[in-house]
């Protein structure tokens, strides 16, 4: 999947990602990288409104399930149903978010229990990234479904 690809399907199908202005910097099978501009997402103390940063790093990992999904050839529906974030720095412009593949052996039995079951449950995280330095991070659990 390329860029504009995932970043036209955010867009239409999660259209908070468009009011937002989530763009996507990079898809590959290791990671996906989305940015956000500081002027949709801005908050009273003019720094990135949390709601907004923790959207990001959703979308981020959440983008790099569905690109895994749709390379594997798995139609799936995906939702998050539990997350933690953590702010180490506030963001007074331009971040970013990143997220990485899985592990092989998280992937595989993500994949296994999908098969046999129609349903399964993988944990991803993904770092929000402002002026070079980590400025926060995601923890969620994500649950797959098959269609109804």
């Amino acid at each position: 999947m390329k860029p504009l690809e995932l970043e036209s399907y955010l867009h239409e199908q999660i259209p908070l990602s468009a009011a937002m202005q989530v763009s996507v910097v990079e898809v590959s099978a290791q990671q996906v990288v989305l940015a956000a501009p500081l002027a949709p997402n801005i908050n009273h103390q003019h720094t990135v409104f949390g709601g907004s940063a923790s959207a990001v790093a959703i979308l981020a990992a959440w983008s790099m399930l569905h690109t895994k999904l749709a390379a594997a050839g798995i139609s799936a529906g995906l939702v998050i149903q539990r997350n933690s974030m953590s702010y180490e720095h506030a963001m007074a412009g331009d971040f970013t978010a990143r997220a990485s593949a899985p592990s092989s052996e998280a992937w595989d039995s993500f994949v296994r229990m999908f098969a046999r079951k129609g349903r399964a449950r993988i944990t991803m995280s993904s770092t929000l990234w402002y002026q070079g330095r980590e400025a926060g991070r995601l923890e969620g659990e994500f649950v797959a479904l098959a269609p109804t």
